[in-house]
């Protein structure tokens, strides 16, 4: 009996000196504000956002089969290397700044009732640096997507954000309002132009594409 008082005793001993567990790391701040983010996106994105950017390849597949076969608006040939899935290059990091972006829409979640593509005009843009990271923003148009970018490689970053519609305030609302989620791949594809490559899009299309270049 007294061997194990003194078992227990210094148990308890120990066990007051172990230092607890650190708390997990919040997740990011979409909106800059000053909050720490975790290490790459690993940590940050949702289950069904996951799923979308393992699925990237099938996008790309079944929006571009649907783009050649169908009838579309704009003048696609026109995109060059935007539309080729192998044209992400080295050095992807885009210079803080002011951009002009434009959207292309692939495929159709309608199926043979939609369009096969929809070529989009340009809109205002920007990339900002924030105490978060690099920060990617379309200003203007009705479909306005905000988002963190974080580094994966030399060659791609993941964009993590969530879209603006109308005439509401800047999305700052990742992974709040699964609705208006988005997880893109960010491209360099020439040498001032850049694509967030977004798969499986809320809207539309199967595969949505933002044309980036300097303002």
């Amino acid at each position: 009996m007294r061997i194990s008082a003194v078992i227990l005793a210094s148990l308890l001993v120990l066990g007051a000196c172990t230092p607890a567990l650190p708390p997990p790391p919040p997740l990011p701040d979409a909106s800059g504000g000053g909050g720490r983010i975790l290490p790459d996106w690993r940590g940050a994105i949702t289950s069904h956002d996951r799923d979308r950017l393992n699925r990237l390849e099938h996008a790309w597949d079944l929006a571009l089969e649907q783009a050649r076969r169908q009838e579309g608006s704009g003048d696609l040939a026109s995109t060059g290397r935007l539309i080729d899935p192998g044209a992400g290059l080295s050095d992807v990091t885009p210079p803080v700044g002011d951009y002009r972006c434009r959207t292309v829409k692939l495929g159709s979640q309608g199926g043979e009732e939609g369009l096969g593509y929809v070529v989009y005009g340009w809109f205002a843009c920007r990339v900002e640096e924030t105490p978060n990271g690099l920060k990617f923003i379309k200003l203007t148009g009705s479909q306005r997507p905000a988002g963190l970018l974080f580094p994966e490689s030399d060659r791609r970053m993941v964009f993590l954000g969530s879209m603006a519609l109308a005439s509401e305030p800047p999305a700052n609302s990742y992974g709040q309002r699964p609705e208006r989620d988005m997880v893109a791949v960010l491209e360099r594809i020439e040498n001032q132009r850049w694509r967030l490559v977004i798969p499986w899009p809320q809207y539309e299309s199967n595969l949505d594409l933002l044309d980036i270049v300097p303002a």
